[in-house]
C-alpha cells in the first residue's frame, strides 16, 4: 500500500480532471516508496516511472481537451508508459492456462487479476487481465461480492483491460466477437459506437501475443489497438456494456472476473 503521503499527491492530481498534468519532481517523488521486508530493499518506484504514470492519469483529459472528435482518429501517440523493468521486486503475473505475463502496473493503475477467454470449450483465444485504481476501489475491497461486482458493473470505477492474444486470430473474428457480445448489453442505443469500435483497428489479422487494451472512466473508452494506436469511444451506454461483458452475469471469461474479484479484496 502506498504510504499516505502518497495517497494525498495522487488524489490531488486525479481531482484535476480538466488540466494537463505538469507535475514538479518534488511532487512525484513523494510517489516512491519502498516496500517493507525484505530487509530494506524491497521494490522502488523511481522518478521516471512515477512522471510516466501521473502522465497516463491525464491522458482521458488531454484526449477530451485536445480532441473533441477523437472518435474519428485512426492514429495517435501514447501517453509514456511504466516499464516493468524500472521495477525492482515487483514482476509480472503469469495466467496459468496460456503462460501470458500481465505486468503489474498499466497505465498507471493496478493489476488485479487475470483469465482465458475460450471458445467451443477447449480454444484459449487469448489471455484478458484488470487494472483498478486502488484508491478507488478502497471503498469497497472490504465489502461482499456482490457489491464489488457492482463496482465493476460501474464505469465510473476507472480500470485498463488489456488483451493478449493466445493465438492467431483474424482482425473481423476479433472484432466480431466483441460486437456480437456489446450489442445485446447496449438494447438498441448507440449502436453507431460499435462500427466506431471496429474502425479503431486496423485491418491487419492479429498475431499471438498482440496485446489491445481498453481503459475505461465513465462515459470514455481509450482504445489502444495492435498496431499501438490509440482512439476514443464517447458513450455511457457502450462503456456500461464493455464492462458487463467482463464482469457482468455472463462474463466472457468467468475465471478473469472470479479472480479480479479475489485481487481487489486484497489490494
Amino acid at each position: 500500500m502506498l504510504p499516505r503521503s502518497s495517497v494525498v499527491t495522487l488524489r490531488a492530481f486525479l481531482s484535476r480532471p480538466n488540466k494537463i498534468v505538469q507535475p514538479t519532481k518534488q511532487q512525484v517523488s513523494r510517489l516512491s516508496y519502498h516496500a517493507k521486508g525484505n530487509g530494506g530493499n524491497g521494490s522502488i518506484l523511481t522518478y521516471s516511472s512515477a512522471l510516466a504514470g501521473i502522465a497516463a492519469v491525464a491522458t482521458f483529459s488531454e484526449w477530451n481537451s485536445k480532441y473533441p472528435n477523437s472518435s474519428n482518429i485512426s492514429i495517435a501517440q501514447c501517453e509514456p508508459r511504466i516499464a516493468t523493468s524500472d521495477f525492482g521486486m515487483i514482476g509480472p503475473t503469469s495466467e496459468p492456462e496460456t503462460g501470458i505475463l500481465f505486468p503489474r502496473l498499466c497505465n498507471a493503475l493496478t493489476f488485479v487479476g487475470c483469465g482465458v477467454r475460450v471458445k467451443w470449450r477447449f480454444v484459449k483465444v487469448y489471455a484478458v487481465g484488470t487494472y483498478v485504481d486502488p484508491i478507488a476501489m478502497n471503498f469497497v475491497k472490504n465489502q461482499s461480492n456482490a457489491e464489488i461486482e457492482k463496482a465493476l458493473l460501474d464505469p465510473q470505477y476507472p480500470r485498463t483491460i488489456r488483451i493478449v492474444m493466445a493465438r492467431n486470430l483474424s482482425i473481423d473474428k476479433y472484432t466480431s466477437a466483441i460486437v456480437e457480445a456489446l450489442k445485446p448489453r447496449m438494447k438498441g442505443e448507440d449502436l453507431d459506437k460499435l462500427d466506431e469500435f471496429k474502425k479503431l483497428n486496423p485491418p491487419v489479422d492479429l498475431v499471438e501475443g498482440a496485446v489491445m487494451e481498453m481503459t475505461i472512466r465513465g462515459d470514455t473508452l481509450l482504445y489502444r489497438n495492435s498496431a499501438g494506436s490509440v482512439g476514443a469511444i464517447h458513450s455511457d451506454i457502450f462503456c456500461r456494456a464493455m464492462c458487463d461483458v467482463y464482469y457482468g452475469d455472463d462474463a466472457v471469461s468467468p475465471t478473469h472476473k472470479e479472480n479480479v474479484i479475489k485481487g481487489i479484496k486484497s489490494i
